[in-house]
């Protein structure tokens, strides 16, 4: 068999390394960049000596953005297309620092090992498939068919499930080694269903920093300096940058709407006559991801929707097809697949309000006398003087790295992954194509991510300061009140210094206290105190507290055995995932990783 795996190459005219679960997929062709061209001594990245070219992590980005476009029906924005960008680095930097430390481990993968695995466990996506599928099981006999078959080695698969186990089963091996020894003991076992079961109503007074300005003011450069160096790692900030914008809208006008609306009654006519809705939903719905399931949104309650297409789904039948309703998407033309109570089952299909052709093409001839006058500039005085000569408005906005920009109260797409894609300052974007509008941007300032010097979060240092100084001064009184309350009452204590108490109903170890906080010393105080018993202060990071306990219920220990082989099993699968991501986030931080893409890719935009 493994012969005529290998045999299989000569078939394959690309070479592709496919990860079905978890692997890392490598494409490394040379026709799929679309981009300037790059030499093949680029390195994008350098992972403990050893280098990864521009164009393999280019082409696996590529192939997992197509994957991507696949499933949403659609393009990707340049915001989505950065998020692929980094999963591939990620990826690809993983696989270095895998195959490193197998080589470390001698980790090898044998022929005998690669035949039976393929023939005995084979990858999700074959068990998933329908044509391996008798009476909705997977059948092992059909699959194994399929291996023998001519075909299979024909299309390459052979030569790809080869490829593809000896990539999974040193990762395999290596996994074992990292997390085989899991185990949770029963005393462990019951402390987590303690942490989730057990259960404590307390009464509280508190102390918070309301008067953090007044102390903020008092706060010396010497403090400033001495706290941040005490905690400079706590202060990494994700980058920043200032942007200009301006943009031609793509304003429907009333004729417009009153078009889109015909075309939508066109299509609900078209329904009535005899026409599929799902068919009707594939070929003409603006919404392409429920578009390419045939209209389907699924099953839920009430409140999925605004307001406008709840209301109108409500009134509607099982089976029953709505006349077009507006909102502010556009025209919805709604039918109800099924309804239990308030639960419906929909599809729709949506006709938005788009400009006309004539509309359009002036709209168009504007934009394309915009981009002309200033896209892509690198001189700042270019974007300027096309808003002075257009008559355009500029707006500056702020945007933060890995989050999409937003401007004139509306996400603008793919802004922010240019202004962090090594862009200079004082560039001028390329003409960006929204849904409502076009529009350019000039990135104004820019702020490196990562640990930032003092200057840069000097307000965040002096409020974190103020606080502590705040809650210091405050230990005194809430002390006092603790004593006063265990000589008499919380109430009474709280009354005589003109303070209030709280309550909190019951909450477990894990869970949200209102007032209170989660996960933190008050709460874990709430636990260990006796029930009436009041507690001495207790402070946390945001307030302090004098509680007392009213009310605990402990957890059935009986309830606890019942389950307790099921949450053994839960508990061992986390504890060997998170030993493996701690593993590897390990490598991850001990590597030494030299990333250059953000220099490439501002070379690869001045080539162009």
């Amino acid at each position: 068999m493994l012969q005529n795996m290998r045999s299989a190459a000569k078939y394959i005219w690309i070479f592709i390394f496919i990860a079905f679960v978890g692997g890392f997929l490598l494409a490394e062709t040379s026709g799929l960049l679309g981009r300037a061209p790059v030499t093949t001594s680029t390195i994008v990245a350098t992972v403990n000596g050893e280098d990864i070219p521009y164009l393999v992590w280019s082409n696996t980005s590529a192939a997992l953005a197509q994957q991507q476009e696949q499933q949403m029906g659609r393009g990707l924005t340049m915001d989505e297309r950065a998020e692929v960008d980094q999963r591939a680095f990620d990826q690809l930097v993983n696989d270095v620092l895998l195959r490193q430390e197998y080589e470390k481990r001698g980790i090898r993968v044998t022929d005998n090992e690669v035949v039976e695995t393929a023939q005995f466990a084979p990858p999700p996506q074959f068990r998933e498939n329908p044509e391996f599928m008798t009476e909705g099981q997977f059948d092992m006999a059909k699959y194994r068919r399929f291996l023998a078959s001519p075909a299979a080695r024909q299309q390459g698969i052979l030569a790809q499930l080869e490829q593809y186990y000896r990539t999974e089963i040193p990762k395999e091996k290596l996994f074992t080694q990292v997390a085989s020894d899991a185990y949770v003991s029963d005393a462990r076992l019951w402390q987590m269903y303690q942490d989730r079961n057990d259960s404590v109503a307390v009464s509280f007074i508190s102390w918070v920093p309301s008067d953090v300005d007044d102390y903020a003011a008092k706060v010396t450069d010497t403090e400033l300096q001495q706290y941040y160096a005490a905690h400079a790692s706590e202060f990494d900030r994700p980058g920043r940058a200032v942007l200009s914008m301006m943009s031609i809208p793509r304003t429907p006008t009333a004729a417009d709407s009153a078009a889109s609306l015909q075309q939508a009654q066109a299509l609900r006519d078209e329904i009535a006559k005899g026409a599929k809705f799902e068919d009707v939903a594939r070929r003409a719905s603006d919404d392409s991801v429920s578009g390419a399931m045939g209209g389907d949104l699924g099953k839920g309650g009430k409140g999925r929707f605004v307001k406008e297409f709840d209301d109108a789904a409500y009134k509607l039948a099982p089976g029953q097809v709505s006349a077009p309703v507006r909102t502010a998407f556009g025209w919805h033309i709604i039918k109800v697949d099924s309804r239990k109570g308030d639960t419906l089952s929909l599809r729709h299909i949506l006709v938005k309000v788009k400009q006309s052709d004539s509309s359009a093409v002036k709209t168009d001839r504007q934009a394309d006398e915009l981009a002309r006058l200033a896209a892509g500039a690198l001189e700042p005085a270019k974007f300027d003087s096309a808003a002075k000569q257009m008559g355009l408005l500029v707006t500056q906005i702020e945007v933060t790295e890995g989050q999409q920009a937003r401007y004139l109260n509306q996400v603008a797409p793919s802004v922010s992954a240019w202004a962090f894609g090594g862009t200079h300052v004082g560039e001028t974007s390329d003409l960006f194509d929204g849904d409502n509008m076009y529009y350019l941007a000039r990135l104004d300032s820019l702020r490196q991510g990562g640990p930032q010097p003092l200057d840069v979060v000097k307000a965040d240092v002096r409020e974190r300061v103020a606080t502590k100084k705040s809650l210091d001064a405050k230990l005194d009184a809430a002390k006092s009140v603790a004593q006063a309350a265990a000589a008499t009452s919380l109430e009474a204590a709280a009354k005589a210094a003109a303070r209030s108490v709280q309550t909190a109903p019951l909450f477990t170890r894990v869970g949200f206290v209102v007032g209170m906080g989660q996960l933190n010393e008050a709460v874990g105080a709430s636990f260990a105190l006796p029930v009436g018993a009041i507690s001495m202060p207790v402070r946390t990071d945001a307030g302090i507290f004098v509680i007392r306990v009213d009310k605990k219920v402990a957890a059935d220990r009986a309830a606890f055995e019942s389950q307790k082989a099921t949450q053994r099993q839960q508990a061992i699968n986390a504890m060997r995932d998170s030993r493996v991501q701690s593993f590897v986030a390990s490598l991850r931080k001990d590597a030494k990783i030299d990333d250059r893409r953000k220099k490439v890719q501002a070379s690869l935009r001045r080539q162009s």
